[in-house]
């Protein structure tokens, strides 16, 4: 008898221990996913359920998560930085007046926010 057995009819690979045959599987590795990842799911559950099952069946769900997860926070570092310098919001700003500081980076990250959920988590 072979250590060994591919199935056929469901893809495994079977190994012989003793008289019983056990399917040859591994653990996946997993990756926290934070806030955007976890909105992208959401979306994907409720929008996309094709491509949601299509990527929790071949495995590449939580992968697929920490990408848009890293792309998300990139991208949304990037654009309150690019907005804050458009809009002259500095530290010598911060300096002379820390509420009119954070009040204006506070709407710059929240419409950096928007940008980001629009381009990238709910398409």
């Amino acid at each position: 008898m072979d250590p060994y057995v591919f199935e056929q009819s469901n893809g495994l690979w079977y190994e012989r221990r003793g008289d019983y045959y056990f399917p040859c599987l591994t653990v996946e590795e997993v990756t926290p996913i934070d806030v955007w990842g976890q909105r992208h799911l959401r979306f994907l559950k409720q929008n996309r359920r094709a491509l949601y099952l299509e990527l929790k069946t071949s495995g590449r769900l939580n992968a697929h998560l920490a990408d848009i997860d890293r792309q998300a926070e990139t991208m949304l570092d990037r654009l309150v930085t690019q907005m804050a310098e458009c809009e002259g919001v500095t530290e010598a700003l911060k300096a002379q007046d820390q509420m009119a500081w954070v009040q204006r980076m506070n709407s710059i990250h929240h419409r950096a926010s928007e940008i980001v959920l629009q381009e990238l988590i709910y398409t």
